[in-house]
């Protein structure tokens, strides 16, 4: 469920590519009751609610969920947009016009947009005109719209009407879920008790966690080894 930032996708890319294997909707752990099932209606148009709003602290998975929406719907056929709102703070009228084309738009970090009028004036306009066509508009920030400190009523009142989905940080079980069910889908062998001792020794931030799995699995290729303690605590002696 790392959490990490993207460009908006080139159309032309494979949708591998453009949505990391990784992020997508099996791939990720300990899911709010009903949440995967309704973004899975998002993103093949059959939601009821049009836009969705997800919320959590930092690392809880809010870009693994709006990348996989994305890759759902473009599976389904669905033209799709992701852009992390970092990338355009300032200038996100032309940012949200040049997706005026996508049946699913996910806006990831509304946080770092909060409280300048002019991209939340672009916001809301944005916003309203998705919901005249009838497009599907998912947001991700740090907190719920009510906490977010927005200076536009309007956009907060279009913000609280989204249904919504709340992530809450994983406890070490749910880190190690994670792990484990990432080493098993790129074919890698790894240890319970390897992920216990990692777990011990690593930050715990899931965002590092997959990071540093990256790495092992880059190492434990090179070495033809599987990801056990031994090797474990030979690859991280350096760090």
């Amino acid at each position: 469920m790392s959490e990490r930032s993207f460009s908006a996708p080139a159309a032309q890319l494979p949708l591998a590519l453009r949505f990391p294997p990784d992020q997508r909707f099996e791939a990720f752990v300990a899911a709010p009751e009903g949440a995967l099932a309704q973004l899975h209606a998002l993103a093949h148009g059959e939601a009821v609610a049009g836009s969705v709003f997800i919320a959590g602290p930092l690392a809880t998975g809010k870009t693994h969920l709006l990348l996989a929406a994305c890759a759902e719907a473009e599976a389904a056929g669905r033209r799709t947009a992701y852009l992390p709102l970092s990338a355009a703070a300032g200038r996100l009228r032309d940012a949200l016009d040049a997706f005026e084309h996508a049946d699913v738009v996910a806006l990831d970090g509304l946080d770092a947009v909060a409280g300048d009028r002019e991209d939340e004036v672009a916001l809301f306009d944005a916003h309203n005109r998705a919901h005249d066509a009838g497009r599907s508009v998912l947001y991700a920030a740090r907190v719920a719209p009510d906490a977010l400190a927005l200076v536009l009523p309007d956009l907060r009142s279009r913000l609280s009407q989204c249904a919504r989905i709340a992530l809450e940080p994983l406890d070490d079980a749910g880190r190690a879920d994670v792990l484990r069910l990432r080493a098993q889908r790129r074919g890698l062998q790894f240890d319970d008790a390897a992920i216990d001792w990692l777990l011990k020794r690593a930050d715990r931030d899931l965002g590092s966690l997959t990071a540093l799995l990256d790495r092992l699995d880059r190492e434990s290729l090179a070495a033809q080894r599987r990801l056990t303690v031994p090797f474990l605590r030979q690859s991280l002696s350096g760090d």
